[in-house]
């Protein structure tokens, strides 16, 4: 009994479903949280802004993209240095989406299988009302799942409006039966196959393993070889008095990429150590431990203990900490106004018989806080003054306005015959309500004519 108790404890099954509800509910829950009316992700193409970690962005703050998707490569990469492929089987969402349609919807509610550790073999014949309930409640998920993907690019609180007013949001409609349709094709149809032939992912974690990645194998000096060197099958069952594998191969049926992990390492295998599991129960009929362990192959073959702390490791993790240290840095700065100042084509306006010399500019505020507040601005050169806007105007939260600005100047700037001259000079904006908070600095330039252009306008 102790034996079949300790051996239960090694499934690894029940745990994988456990992260798969944890995962399932949190990319649920997500969307709905708001702090100061900002979600934790939300890049809103509609409104042109990112929300990160409960704070707004304007979409001329893109700079933290790049910073989130390396974080975003960089822990994939991590994850797969230290235990293979643990993101396909343990958290990728067509792995859980799969177990949902093959082993519940299929196997447990319709009975369309006879058990969740034989996939390899089809569903029972006939049974057509079955099979089209399987499908009808897949695509009820499918749904559903295609609905949370967009609740991170269209706020819940717009989808109802968007899904109420169908004729002016055909591109969001469109959108939305395009991902639930692939999802539907792709978890009925494609299953497996997509892991295997489209998903990049295969193809490139090969190049990050080493002998302490973590990965299912199959012990050879317990078990016995099934294979040699070449990949070519010698017997399903070793014909060694000490090679302990019985040749049930309950392994080979329960893997839903279906492979033989007996063969060694494979692009295939997607780590969700159903083949461990599998062996579990048999060996424990003999009082012993699985012949499939989640290992490295320096502590099955070689046996040296697994090296986590390594250069590798070590330098995915300095690079995902540098990556967060600067996704954290970059936003703190965050400005709650934006400014961009445009001149227009004519360089000045010279009036008054040329006593009085205008600069034309097109000023475009934008109020990037979750706050209305009132803006105006300042010109560090104490010649030049400010005729238009003549006071501070109001500007609604996460709105932008254009505004005509008119600099003049009634002092002599330059004395020159020569040529017009550019004048440096910052404009300093803010908003009159939290001048200490909100204010950003703009460098421009002011144009003053040459003297001969002035004496013209004084005859």
């Amino acid at each position: 009994m102790s034996c079949d108790v300790n051996n239960e404890s090694k499934i690894h099954r029940k745990k994988r479903y456990l992260t798969f509800g944890i995962i399932t509910a949190i990319a649920l829950i997500l969307p709905f949280i708001k702090v100061n009316g900002n979600h934790l992700f939300l890049l809103n193409f509609a409104q042109k802004q990112l929300n990160l970690m409960f704070v707004s962005f304007d979409m001329q703050e893109l700079y933290l993209m790049p910073f989130i998707l390396i974080l975003l490569f960089l822990g994939i990469f991590f994850m797969t240095t230290l235990g293979g492929r643990v993101w396909c089987g343990w958290a990728c969402p067509q792995t859980i989406f799969r177990t949902i349609y093959r082993d519940l919807l299929q196997t447990k509610l319709l009975s369309l299988r006879k058990s969740i550790k034989n996939k390899q073999a089809p569903t029972k014949k006939g049974m057509y009302l079955q099979k089209i309930i399987a499908v009808l409640l897949w695509a009820i998920l499918a749904f559903i799942a295609a609905s949370d993907f967009i609740w991170y690019f269209v706020p819940p609180e717009n989808y109802i409006q968007y899904l109420q007013d169908p004729m002016n949001h055909t591109v969001f409609l469109g959108f939305l039966g395009g991902v639930t349709l692939f999802l539907i094709y792709d978890v009925i149809m494609l299953k497996e196959n997509f892991c295997v032939y489209i998903c990049p992912y295969a193809r490139v974690q090969s190049v990050m393993f080493d002998e302490n990645t973590i990965m299912p194998i199959y012990s050879d000096k317990r078990g016995g070889r099934i294979y040699d060197e070449h990949g070519k099958k010698l017997w399903s069952k070793p014909p060694g008095e000490d090679d302990d594998c019985t040749g049930c191969e309950a392994c080979v049926r329960v893997c839903p990429t279906h492979i033989d992990i007996r063969k060694g390492t494979q692009l295939e295998c997607i780590n969700c150590l159903e083949c461990a599991d599998a062996c579990v129960p048999v060996m424990a009929k003999f009082g012993k431990e699985s012949l499939i362990q989640w290992t490295s192959e320096n502590e099955e073959e070689k046996g040296i203990k697994t090296q986590y702390v390594r250069f590798r490791t070590v330098a995915y993790g300095v690079a995902l900490t540098l990556a967060f240290i600067g996704l954290i840095y970059m936003g703190s700065t965050k400005e709650h106004m934006l400014l961009n100042i445009n001149r227009t084509s004519e360089l000045y306006k010279i009036k008054d018989h040329g006593k009085t010399v205008q600069n034309v500019y097109t000023f475009l505020f934008q109020n990037t806080d979750s706050k209305d507040h009132k803006y105006y601005f300042e010109v560090n050169n104490k010649d030049i003054k400010i005729v238009k806007p003549s006071k501070p105007f109001m500007l609604r939260a996460r709105k932008k306005e254009n505004k005509i600005v008119i600099l003049k100047t009634t002092k002599t700037l330059v004395d020159t015959d020569k040529r017009d001259t550019p004048i440096p000079i910052t404009i300093k904006a803010y908003a009159v309500d939290a001048k200490d908070k909100i204010v950003v600095l703009r460098h421009t330039i002011f144009f003053y004519p040459s003297e001969k252009v002035l004496e013209k306008y004084e005859k």
